[in-house]
């Protein structure tokens, strides 16, 4: 039997990774008590793509491990040339785990003659060969529907929660949604964290340009409170950091930040450091470089959910009780 491999009842699980963040993978494979499959990527002088798996996978339920940090096309490519090899070698199942799925903002139409990239990475995803995708919190959980087959949303909430809460101390805390359209989220965190009181931000949102909003005052009462913003994704920051503002300049007394993909583009890392925050605590659904952590920063690992689900997958299980239900 391979190293790579779990066998049970004649199904074998093999976990393959692209050369994003084989490190995340190597944590779940851990987890999994398994290897990762042996692989062969490399990059042509032009820049194209050779990949090769080094064992038999025929009949295999294959789990694709990839994070879609930058140079996220090339990322996105890789990814499907791992599909379509798992294909062409008699896979059984090919599952894409995306901790981070690429394109999730653009899941709609904002104006005419936009595309709607979140749609178009599952019709490649699915052209390519993949039975099934696993991610971590969808920037819209709607976009489940882009895919023509099962889709795993994972929640990096729980993780996220159990480590907020050992961090808050006394009844003083506030949930703050970082606009109106994530109050959702934050009302489940405000139940998971005991009842806390809720607020948001509002905001306006400039659809002409990239990554620009402006937060404009916070409804609900944070004077004198830790308040916990959560979002799903932080990018620039630039968004972030003015909601932070906004919510000290009425009144807070601390401010923790919690999100689950730390894409830490451009300024973000600046910007976060020089901002008026207690701590801000990620996942790792995207690495992050030594020179993109700092004082303040806690990441938490997130291989210990993917393991779960994976192994929910594969023995026919259920990834919902993952979650208590709240899927």
């Amino acid at each position: 039997m391979s190293t790579g491999m779990r066998v049970s009842n004649d199904k074998r699980l093999v976990l393959a990774t692209g050369r994003a963040y084989p490190e995340l993978a190597e944590e779940v494979a851990r987890c999994l008590h398994i290897s990762m499959l042996p692989t062969t990527i490399y990059d042509f002088a032009n820049s194209e793509i050779y990949i090769r798996y080094e064992e038999s996978i025929r009949g295999a339920d294959v789990f694709i491990m990839q994070a879609f940090s930058s140079p996220i096309n090339k990322w996105l490519m890789e990814t499907l040339l791992m599909v379509d090899a798992a294909k062409r070698a008699s896979a059984k199942r090919i599952t894409v785990v995306a901790p981070y799925y690429p394109y999730a903002r653009q899941d709609k139409k904002h104006k005419g003659r936009e595309p709607i990239s979140a749609r178009l990475v599952a019709d490649l995803l699915k052209t390519a060969g993949a039975n099934r995708i696993m991610s971590v919190d969808l920037h819209a959980a709607q976009s489940q529907g882009f895919f023509d087959g099962p889709v795993d949303h994972l929640w990096a909430m729980p993780t996220l929660v159990e480590y907020v809460r050992s961090i808050i101390t006394g009844d003083d805390a506030v949930m703050v949604s970082p606009d109106a359209g994530r109050i959702k989220v934050a009302e489940q965190w405000s139940s998971r964290l005991g009842g806390i009181p809720l607020a948001f931000v509002h905001k306006t949102r400039n659809i002409e340009k990239a990554n620009t909003a402006k937060a404009n005052r916070v409804v609900g009462d944070v004077a004198g409170k830790t308040a916990i913003i959560v979002d799903d994704m932080i990018d620039t920051a630039g968004t972030l950091v003015g909601a932070i503002r906004v919510v000290k300049d009425a009144g807070a007394k601390d401010v923790i930040v919690a999100a689950t993909h730390a894409l830490l583009s451009g300024e973000a890392v600046e910007r976060l450091s020089n901002a008026p925050i207690r701590e801000l605590v990620v996942t790792d659904t995207v690495p992050i470089p030594d020179e993109k952590r700092f004082k303040g920063l806690t990441v938490l690992s997130i291989a210990p959910t993917l393991a779960r689900a994976i192994d929910e997958v594969f023995e026919d299980g259920s990834v919902t009780s993952l979650f208590d239900g709240a899927y």
